[in-house]
């Protein structure tokens, strides 16, 4: 019989899968009663996801609140439904040939502090019922625009129709949301391609598990090794 573990455990997330969809696979593979996530990734996103195991999910709310760093592509031309690549196209509009400034100047108007409007494709909730599920009905709902913060972006690579980019931000911030506005303020629409959460406070991508070391091996020591301590998150968060 496996122990039961405190602490956290930092998984590098493929595509095609969802959070829940982890979580649950940690739980039954190591045999672990209690664990949680903190802050989900969409099933296209990858990256850095934080699983919370026995006492540690105490503190899941407080790893939750760290500010967040993704690399993500958008594209240009197409909106969709859920306003990234898992989506259905609903529109599709020429992209003209702007120069950097122009979609750097357009990039500036979502830096600082300024208010977003969920998707109906999240996992908010609407009068206790996800949107999501108000989605699949075909339903549109009036969502209350949110609060968020993006201290910093990068454009690290412009080729039209796609842009790849980096960007630090607060909690509760939907990327994709992000990249649908730019690109209706560019007036050619947007969506998001690609996503990978690259950072959540002080904790990396680079210190995670990989999935395949995660899910293909049979070394019930894994979570010994790779699982921090409580006092290990307070030491991180703080250095």
């Amino acid at each position: 019989m496996l122990p039961q573990f405190d602490g956290l455990l930092l998984v590098n997330k493929p595509s095609a899968m969802t959070s829940h969809d982890v979580v649950d696979h940690v739980r039954r593979r190591f045999n672990q009663k209690k664990v949680g996530h903190c802050g989900t990734l969409d099933p296209m996103a990858t990256g850095l996801l934080m699983l919370v195991l026995g006492k540690a999910t105490k503190v899941q709310d407080l790893l939750m609140s760290e500010d967040k760093e993704y690399a993500g592509t958008l594209k240009f031309g197409e909106s969709t439904d859920s306003q990234d690549a898992d989506g259905k196209t609903i529109e599709t509009r020429p992209v003209p040939a702007f120069l950097k400034e122009q979609i750097e100047d357009v990039f500036d108007l979502f830096k600082g502090d300024f208010y977003q409007i969920p998707p109906m494709v999240s996992a908010v909730k609407k009068d206790g019922v996800p949107l999501y599920k108000l989605a699949r009905q075909g339903k549109v709902v009036e969502r209350e625009p949110r609060f968020v913060h993006v201290y910093n972006y990068i454009l690290e690579r412009i080729e039209l129709p796609l842009v790849q980019f980096r960007i630090q931000c607060g909690k509760g911030f939907y990327v994709r949301t992000y990249a649908h506005e730019i690109g209706e303020k560019l007036g050619c629409g947007a969506h998001l391609l690609q996503l990978c959460r690259t950072k959540s406070g002080n904790f990396s991508l680079d210190q995670a598990v990989s999935w395949e070391e995660l899910s293909q091996g049979q070394d019930d020591s894994l979570l010994q090794r790779k699982v921090l301590s409580l006092p290990d998150i307070s030491r991180i968060r703080r250095a």
